[in-house]
């Protein structure tokens, strides 16, 4: 079960079902539509924020470096 505080758990999550996004281009809209449709995810929508998303994103971009 993921929650927006699992920002690197998210960031696995969604680099392994969108390998072919470049994460620096994702939009924050699009960001968080993703992160709410994710199978384990189950939290609130409403309690993200933009600092969550960068946090992903941010994320998201390291795994796509290692």
């Amino acid at each position: 079960m993921l929650k927006w505080i699992d920002s690197l758990d998210i960031a696995i999550a969604l680099d392994e079902k969108y390998p072919d996004t470049d994460p620096q281009y994702v939009r924050f809209t699009d960001l968080h539509n993703w992160v709410c449709n994710l199978d384990d995810f189950e939290d609130t929508p409403e309690n993200s924020s933009e600092k969550i998303l960068e946090a992903i994103q941010m994320a998201w971009i390291e795994e796509r470096e290692e």
